[in-house]
């Protein structure tokens, strides 16, 4: 590999941590626990410290899913040079720091997919088709099924007809069961999940073992939630929702550092040294720094801005966002963390307060701020590829 190559690839790194910092400071730092510092459940410093680990873990153990789909999937026909890497994360990360510096959360889904969209196309390369049908239907399903999710739990959690030693211990257990059912890579060698893992030494049917081994996760989890919202239902109803918003770090940290260390996989092809791992791992510590040295304003914003959130509202959001967030990185999909919890948020709010329960403001704001930014980063893509080839 010449020199120029060599200082190109650098460069094209160093743009990618730099988006991976701006991921942590922005989307999936400030997201996942911002409904439980709006119902002061943790500190904000706090949160942005767990935050940042629970992220580094997950882009390690689940990262690679998306990371391949941004890589390689959204344009066909083509390999994207190590100058259109660069254009796309210094567009993504640049559109990010935009919003973290004005406080209103631009989605990094769409800042990353509409620039190498648009890089892709001015190469030469051929749409796919079919991989935009299905990120389409993951981003305008995303605002009905959380939203819809989280007003029907937040209109069900305060009912004196459901008490909370029941309903929030089912909660736990439906989550039990899908942690159980995770993809992680650590698990690869044994089927990839707990639940098979567990199963690999019952001597019965692999699949009833799973589902056995399944429910018992989900068991064990309402049997604690239970015990402990039985004997202090404030504070159980807390530490519930801590565990939700550390799921949801997790699950942010295995989405979005695709969007960060993705456009790096395919360079990967001429690098025969550079394992996979290690780029998830530098996107990881990326996300983490970026959590540790930057969240905390957009915490704040999240949520004290948007609504007035309590721990049952807390919970109704973070419940869905989670299921969302799996489901995405299930399918390879690049999902925004911002319009996930936000969305969720907006139908708690509904629940509870009717329309006194969000700002219409600061929500048509952040609408037009996510739609804008994937228009732009795929113009200024598509224009800069254009440009460098004249």
């Amino acid at each position: 590999m010449d020199p120029g190559t060599i200082l190109l690839f650098a460069a094209a790194v160093l743009a990618s941590l730099f988006m991976a910092w701006v991921i942590g400071a922005g989307s999936s730092g400030a997201t996942p626990f911002a409904p439980a510092v709006g119902a002061n459940a943790i500190s904000t410093m706090k949160a942005a410290f767990l935050v940042g680990l629970l992220g580094f873990a997950g882009a390690v153990t689940q990262g690679a899913s998306v990371s391949k789909a941004v890589g390689s999937g959204l344009v066909e026909g083509v390999t994207l040079p190590i100058t259109g890497v660069i254009v796309v994360l210094l567009l993504g990360a640049g559109l990010m720091a935009l919003g973290i510096s004005t406080g209103y959360p631009i989605a990094t889904a769409f800042t990353v997919t509409g620039s190498v969209i648009g890089v892709g196309l001015a190469l030469g390369g051929d749409p796919a088709w079919g991989k935009y049908a299905e990120i389409g239907a993951v981003w305008v399903l995303t605002p009905f099924v959380g939203g819809g999710i989280a007003y029907g739990l937040a209109s069900i959690l305060p009912r004196p007809d459901v008490p909370e030693d029941v309903s929030v211990p089912i909660l736990a257990g439906i989550v039990g069961i899908v942690v159980a059912n995770l993809e992680f890579s650590f698990c690869s060698s044994l089927g990839g999940t707990l639940a098979t893992a567990g199963a690999a030494p019952v001597p019965v049917d692999g699949v009833a073992a799973t589902i056995g081994v399944s429910l018992g996760f989900g068991a064990i989890a309402a049997s604690v939630v239970r015990w402990d919202v039985g004997r202090d239902q404030v504070g159980g109803l807390r530490r519930f929702l801590l565990s939700l918003g550390a799921l949801v770090a997790f699950s942010a940290g295995a989405s979005q550092v695709g969007l960060a260390v993705g456009p790096l996989f395919p360079l990967l092809e001429d690098l025969s040294m550079v394992s996979p791992l290690v780029v998830l791992l530098g996107g990881g510590v990326g996300i983490l720094i970026g959590s540790w040295t930057s969240a905390p304003r957009m915490i704040k914003s999240i949520s004290q801005e948007y609504a007035s959130l309590g721990p049952r509202r807390s919970i109704s959001t973070l419940v869905p966002s989670f299921l969302i967030a799996q489901t995405a990185v299930l399918l390879g999909v690049p999902v925004s963390f911002n319009e996930i919890i936000v969305s969720a948020i907006v139908g708690s709010g509904l629940a509870v307060a009717g329309g006194d329960g969000v700002s219409p403001r600061k929500l048509g704001f952040t609408v037009g701020a996510w739609i804008g930014s994937f228009l732009l980063a795929f113009g200024l893509g598509y224009g800069s590829m254009l440009l460098l080839d004249l």
